[in-house]
């Protein structure tokens, strides 16, 4: 179940609530009775490991290492083309 931050409006106490997301949100405070908002949190969240954009998500078409490079008279060009490896 997630876990929500309240702040009171009236003594500033904040605490935090376990609760379902089909729950109906707070609107009163557990210490004073009196009315309680539901705050926007950070969150934990935090992608690690390097590559995971390049690896999954990349547009850019990747070469096979098995397949042969073509010269520069098979491309039509002049000039030999950067490969990015």
């Amino acid at each position: 179940m997630p876990l929500y931050e309240y702040r009171c409006d009236d003594c500033g106490l904040v605490f935090e609530v376990r609760q379902k997301f089909s729950d109906e949100p707070l609107n009163s405070c557990r210490h004073c009775g009196g009315q309680a908002k539901k705050l926007i949190s950070k969150t934990a969240f935090a992608l690690k490991g390097g590559g995971w954009y390049q690896q999954g998500y990349s547009t850019e078409k990747k070469v096979n290492a098995s397949t042969p490079a073509k010269s520069s008279s098979e491309a039509g060009t002049s000039s030999p083309k950067a490969v990015n490896g």
